[in-house]
């Protein structure tokens, strides 16, 4: 999904006009990346949590070489679900897998029936 694609789903959903469904979107976003600029987590309730970590300098690795070099020190973004979030995934897999699992068997009753259906109808009979 691109940020495009949320636009549209908010012009959709909200009814505004696609220039404020974009400007709303656009707030949200700006929101959030000036909060984790400056190092602060963000909570959705729902949803999960956006953290900033720092990270320290330290000596790699370069895997080909087997040089060592410095990574340097930086700061990541990390994000961590919710339990809600986390149950509505597997909720869906597992419906997902549910349907596959329903329409393999109708496919193999299917199968099972066009190459015996004329034996078994025939022997029922007597």
């Amino acid at each position: 999904m691109t940020k495009a694609d949320i636009i549209e789903s908010v012009y959709e959903k909200v009814g505004f006009s696609k220039k404020e469904a974009a400007e709303i979107v656009e707030l949200v976003f700006d929101t959030i990346k000036e909060t984790l600029e400056r190092g602060e987590k963000i909570k959705i309730s729902g949803f999960g949590n956006f953290i900033v970590r720092d990270k320290k300098s330290r000596v790699g690795r370069n895997p080909q070489t087997g040089e060592e070099i410095e990574i340097s020190a930086r700061r990541v973004l990390t994000f961590r679900p919710s339990q809600v979030l986390k149950n509505a995934l597997n909720a869906s897999a597992e419906a997902a897998e549910a349907a596959a699992q329903a329409a393999t068997a109708a496919a193999a009753e299917a199968e099972a029936a066009a190459a015996g259906g004329t034996q078994s109808n025939s022997s029922g009979g007597q």
